[in-house]
């Protein structure tokens, strides 16, 4: 099936910034680079549930006054935009009272906006990642890609936010191809290196590979790259059996990469529960922000992705 990516994903140019209050600083920090190196409006985007209650002045009766809650939300966030402001790019900033994941996935659909940009909390005492439901509702069902700032970035100053090495979970199935063709238009824009790699599970070894070699897999993932980019931008593919987190993990600090990019299908029953999921472990410790394509982004580009039962689903390049 074609691979249809909307150019906006890879060179962006509206960026949603969604933010609480306070907010987090080092994904502002990425949201502001990302929207200078693109020429990007910058959109500072909060929703609140916490109504200013109000007495009338005659009647003494007390109510909701979601005029001053409005006020008092956006006036939290005018430092941001004068910093946006102050660096030449175009900012705006929208407070909407409900729930912040439904305010989020609709205020996306109507301005079509081409990226999402979040921050996540803290890994919690034994280790699990409290993405919070907010930034899970968003990655796993947002119409366009989701850039996570997790709590181990590193921040990004120290080399001026430059993205030169892209990591990029991917296979040979039609998924991971989407994911990859995603992945090459990101480090083409940034005129980056990509680093395409497969994880094949110890269960899945002998079926998977069926008579080839490791070497021979990764010849063929060098196909994954479109052929518009082929001789544009460096790339290199790594297969290797274990365990899909703890690879992805080392082979980022490994090569330092600046970005790694993950497909992201409907989390199980199992993953939402345990916070065990791929995508939850790499937020929690990766040392470099993740995009995430949600299974509307991919179905977008042409591809559906099957959700699993009561377990979690592998599909190499979709997690």
């Amino acid at each position: 099936m074609a691979v249809a990516l909307k150019p906006g994903w890879s060179k962006p140019s509206t960026i949603l910034f969604a933010t609480e209050i306070p907010s987090n600083q080092k994904a502002f920090a990425f949201a502001l680079a990302q929207a200078r190196e693109f020429g990007a409006d910058l959109i500072l985007f909060h929703a609140y549930d916490t109504l200013v209650v109000t007495a009338s002045d005659t009647s003494g009766i007390r109510y909701y006054d979601y005029a001053a809650a409005a006020r008092t939300e956006k006036h939290q966030l005018e430092p941001l935009a004068e910093r946006a402001h102050a660096v030449g790019v175009r900012c705006e900033v929208v407070v909407r009272p409900g729930l912040p994941a439904d305010q989020i996935l609709s205020f996306a659909r109507e301005r079509e906006i081409d990226r999402i940009v979040m921050g996540t909390h803290s890994p919690g005492p034994i280790g699990k990642l409290l993405v919070g439901s907010v930034a899970e509702a968003v990655l796993r069902n947002a119409n366009a890609p989701v850039f996570i700032v997790g709590p181990e970035v590193v921040e990004g100053n120290y080399r001026s936010f430059a993205t030169r090495t892209v990591l990029c979970a991917a296979s040979l199935l039609e998924a991971g191809s989407v994911v990859a063709d995603f992945a090459a238009e990101v480090a083409a824009q940034h005129h980056a290196r990509l680093i395409l790699q497969h994880v094949i599970r110890p269960q899945d070894r002998a079926e998977f590979l069926a008579g080839r070699s490791l070497d021979d897999v990764e010849a063929q993932m060098l196909a994954l790259v479109p052929e518009k980019l082929q001789g544009r931008i460096a790339v290199q593919t790594i297969v290797v059996p274990g365990d899909p987190t703890e690879e992805l993990l080392y082979q980022a600090r490994a090569q330092q990469a600046d970005l790694v990019v993950l497909g992201a299908h409907g989390a199980s029953a199992f993953a939402a529960v345990t916070r065990h999921g791929v995508v939850y472990k790499v937020l929690a410790h990766s040392t470099c922000p993740v995009i995430t394509l949600s299974p509307v982004v991919l179905a977008e580009a042409g591809q559906k992705i099957e959700t699993a039962g009561a377990a979690e689903a592998y599909i190499a390049g979709a997690f």
